[in-house]
């Protein structure tokens, strides 16, 4: 390096799971306004980068996906999207770009309504006992339920169904393994994981996930065995995800093998359902958190239902206050609070300091969203910071809850989309009341989770308020 980084070698055994952990990266941060390496077993070094005009250099490359904490995904999500690199990667994301169109996206508003009406109706035992309940658990099932509805037009019932959902528990065990083998040393050797209890664990998760999604795709196969042209399937209903994978062609006429294809829904069902469940949780326990902030957004809200009982695709724009609010929490409380990539080649940065090919560089986006160099009072919620203004003053790199480049998160429309539906009914039907005595413990799993639930209580809204 040309300009040495002077700072800490922090192993990531300092990390105490305690609720702490992320906070700590903010503290290291401010020590070190650009970067900081961490230690992962002694032969492992990340640089951990939290500034703008760093986040810039690697996101604005197709820099691939860093092969140290992504390989231990690929058990389970295959070589999808999220992983994938080089030639396979541009070719799949060409692929899939089309089942994110706003066309497709469209007819899923009144599905995501109508899963959302589900979870809120669940909801009504909770409305006038003034008790405290757990948030992420209702929400991860109403998510699901959306993905299932909207990408594979499969109705799981899920949210209806007694007893925990088996997939759910699956994904919970897969990202808490997956974590643990991050920080445990011997663990990132294969045999050694394998041969331990909790590789066992993470087998036997696998095959609960895997099954799950051969059952949805060789249901959808069945059903178009008759189909041999998407026009004919539109005629008949809305095209889905599903759909445009089983029908994606590349310019050689060559579509996705069964095993890229399995890769894909493994990806998108993770991705579509659990960060979308983390992002939403967080935000409804923030509006709790400020009721002046939710007073405004539930008047925004009922202005443009206007006493429809559901959001319909020309809502989502004319919601601008509460846009703002979901953004303001995503700031603080990014679902994806960290993305880790490894360089194939040296990379410059805007200060002159320069990275060797082969190094592993992790952005942490929740230090780069409470970094005080650019956000003013960064811990204070005040969704004025997403006003078209104050906008154009920051680096777009400052806020990249979907990441940024050309490796950005390609459903963060459907996302935002969700979180807006699911945001506006809620405050349409139920005021949300902060439990102080129930903070949630921030722990960065595969997304942002709290070891001790996200709790709020709820009120029906008194429509003469």
């Amino acid at each position: 390096m040309n300009k040495p980084l002077k700072s800490p070698r922090p192993p990531a055994g300092k990390f105490k799971l305690d609720g702490q952990d992320l906070f700590k990266l903010v503290r290291w941060g401010q020590q070190y306004p650009f970067a900081f390496p961490m230690w992962f077993g002694p032969f492992v070094s990340t640089l951990t980068i939290h500034h703008p005009d760093y986040m810039k250099t690697i996101m604005t490359s197709t820099e691939p996906k860093d092969t140290f904490a992504y390989r231990f995904l690929t058990a389970w999500i295959g070589d999808g999207l999220l992983v994938s690199q080089g030639q396979k990667w541009f070719r799949h994301r060409r692929l899939l770009t089309p089942a994110f169109h706003y066309d497709v996206l469209k007819p899923y508003v009144k599905l995501m309504s109508d899963s959302t009406k589900t979870m809120l109706d669940k909801w009504e035992g909770y409305a006038n006992t003034n008790k405290s309940f757990e948030l992420f658990g209702h929400v991860s099932l109403m998510t699901l339920d959306t993905i299932m509805k909207c990408a594979f037009s499969y109705k799981s019932n899920c949210q209806t169904d007694s007893g925990t959902n088996e997939y759910i528990k699956a994904v919970y065990e897969m990202s808490y393994l997956i974590n643990m083998r991050v920080r445990t040393f011997p663990y990132h050797n294969d045999l050694i994981f394998y041969l331990s209890p909790h590789g066992y664990r993470y087998r036997k998760a696998v095959k609960v996930a895997c099954s799950h999604t051969e059952d949805v795709i060789k249901m959808r196969k069945d059903t178009l065995k008759e189909e041999k042209e998407l026009d004919r399937i539109q005629a008949k209903r809305y095209l889905d995800f599903l759909d445009i994978l089983l029908f994606a062609k590349d310019e050689n006429d060559q579509g996705l093998s069964d095993e890229d294809l399995r890769a894909e829904v493994d990806t998108f069902m993770f991705e579509g359902h659990d960060t979308t469940a983390s992002g939403l949780s967080f935000i409804l326990y923030v509006m709790a958190c400020h009721p002046e902030h939710q007073k405004l957004c539930r008047e925004e809200i009922l202005q443009v239902l206007d006493g429809k009982d559901t959001m319909e695709w020309e809502d989502l724009s004319k919601i601008p206050y509460t846009t703002m609010c979901i953004k303001e929490s995503l700031r603080l409380y990014p679902p994806v609070p960290g993305i880790s990539r490894i360089t194939t080649k040296p990379m410059t940065f805007f200060d002159g300091r320069t990275l060797p090919a082969g190094s592993h560089v992790g952005m942490s986006v929740f230090a780069l969203h409470r970094n005080a160099t650019v956000w003013e009072n960064p811990d204070v919620f005040d969704p004025l910071r997403f006003l078209p203004e104050n906008v154009s003053k920051r680096s777009p790199h400052a806020f990249v809850p979907f990441s940024a480049g050309p490796r950005n998160c390609i459903g963060q429309n459907f996302a935002m989309n969700e979180l807006k539906v699911a945001t506006a009914m809620t405050l349409k039907k139920y005021k949300l009341i902060e439990d102080p005595t129930l903070k949630p413990k921030l722990i960065p799993r595969l997304v942002l989770r709290s070891i001790n639930g996200i709790y709020i209580k709820i009120k029906p809204v008194d429509p003469q308020e």
